[in-house]
């Protein structure tokens, strides 16, 4: 398979990291304008996260942060990476991104994840059932989600006459589903209901080109979707060079690194606290493990890592995980790489 940069779509994963000195409405006042940004240089979609109970993270709630962000922008696609449905009713969930597709048609995604996004008791204080904590029912939700959304229940259901938004037209409430994965086991659903599919490659980076293959190559047309759209996920550092990319790169390699050595409660980073930082042997040897998460470097150097890793696994777009300690270098970086990928709005 060949690609040439017009088919390489670039995307955002905006998992609200709060910087340290900003609050929580600065960190949400940075992501819209960041989003705003992208939606200028011609960048496919910008999604939120849902995670809970972090020390770092803002992006709680998805479908409010979509109703923002698609309110203050024009073409850019807004959506979810995703709703973790055992924390939600799949009726909700479709009521609510029904609205947002009325609210912004043709640009709202919903991205479906298997997990919880947060810890044991966490999950219990979302859900409210200890037995709902422990089960795992997310066939079932899933099924139920679908047929909410696609209407149909078979005439015995008991949901069979839910109608979850009055819409004269059934079909035209659904958004872009898309099942999300870092696995083996959300790619199947997403390949036997005929789905998008987003791998986090920074999660399992040994997977993503096998799995992502066998999702292109296996992948069944339905109603909602007739041939594969694939995302890879991925954490992506860049400046004008390599060494510039690296001092920037710090603060997530050391975030990383203490993530999995115990540390989930430190605040992310500054680049002065990164670069004066001196690994423990446990945090180094976590850092040299991680490398194969991340993509640094200058913009020539990842420019030809996302291309030879856009060939390799097959995909249509390649979404960058935001994770830049300063504003100012992030949005430098989506501008270089909108104008390195030939970007529409580019050029503005």
């Amino acid at each position: 398979m060949s690609v040439n940069d017009k088919e390489i779509k670039l995307s955002i994963l905006d998992i609200g990291t709060k910087l340290q000195g900003n609050d929580a409405s600065q960190t949400l006042k940075d992501s819209t304008e960041r989003i705003q940004l992208a939606d200028e240089l011609g960048y496919t979609r910008y999604w939120f996260a849902e995670h809970h109970n972090t020390a770092n993270q803002v992006s709680t709630a998805p479908e409010l942060m979509i109703a923002h962000a698609a309110a203050h922008t024009k073409r850019i696609r807004v959506g979810a990476g995703g709703i973790m449905m055992p924390n939600h009713s799949p009726l909700k969930v479709v009521e609510n991104f029904s609205l947002l597709e009325a609210l912004h048609p043709n640009r709202i995604d919903l991205g479906i994840g298997r997990a919880t996004g947060t810890d044991n008791l966490t999950a219990y204080a979302l859900r409210r059932s200890r037995e709902a904590v422990l089960s795992y029912n997310f066939p079932e939700q899933f099924n139920e989600l679908l047929s909410f959304f696609q209407r149909n229940f078979p005439a015995e259901h008991p949901y069979s006459k839910i109608i979850p938004i009055p819409n004269e037209q059934d079909q035209s409430l659904i958004p872009n589903i898309y099942m999300l994965g870092s696995s083996t086991g959300g790619v199947e659903f997403a390949i036997n209901e005929g789905l998008g599919f987003a791998f986090a490659s920074h999660l399992a980076p040994q997977l993503a080109i096998p799995v992502l293959r066998a999702y292109r190559n296996n992948f069944k047309p339905s109603t909602l979707l007739s041939e594969p759209k694939s995302i890879l996920t991925t954490i992506l550092i860049t400046a004008e060079t390599d060494e510039e990319a690296e001092y920037l790169a710090g603060p997530v390699e050391l975030f990383w690194a203490r993530l999995h050595t115990g540390d989930i409660y430190s605040p992310f980073p500054t680049l002065v606290e990164a670069s004066k930082h001196r690994y423990s042997a446990n945090e180094n040897a976590a850092r040299v493990q991680n490398k194969d998460r991340f993509i640094i470097g200058g913009i020539r150097t990842v420019a030809e890592k996302l291309r030879n890793l856009v060939k390799e696994t097959m995909v249509d777009e390649v979404m960058i995980m935001e994770y830049y300690a300063d504003k100012e270098a992030s949005q430098n970086a989506y501008r270089m790489l909108a104008k390195e990928f030939n970007l529409r709005g580019s050029n503005r």
